[in-house]
């Protein structure tokens, strides 16, 4: 499943149903602001948190894999 796909919600609440595409959206943005800053994240990578120096390149091969 492509994760930036939010799967569909069961829930009443619309403000629930919206989570997932939100996260999805924060995390983008943070990228992206990490990249202009030349900040680090915190990736989860095979299962293991990683730091990682966001780079432009970076932010295209996560956005991809999504």
């Amino acid at each position: 499943m492509n994760r930036l796909t939010s799967p569909v919600s069961q829930l009443k609440d619309a403000d629930m149903r919206a989570t997932p595409a939100a996260l999805v959206s924060a995390a983008q943005r943070a990228r992206e602001i990490a990249a202009r800053t030349g900040m680090s994240l915190i990736l989860a990578q095979h299962g293991k948190a990683v730091e990682k120096t966001i780079t432009a390149d970076l932010i295209a091969s996560v956005s991809d894999k999504e």
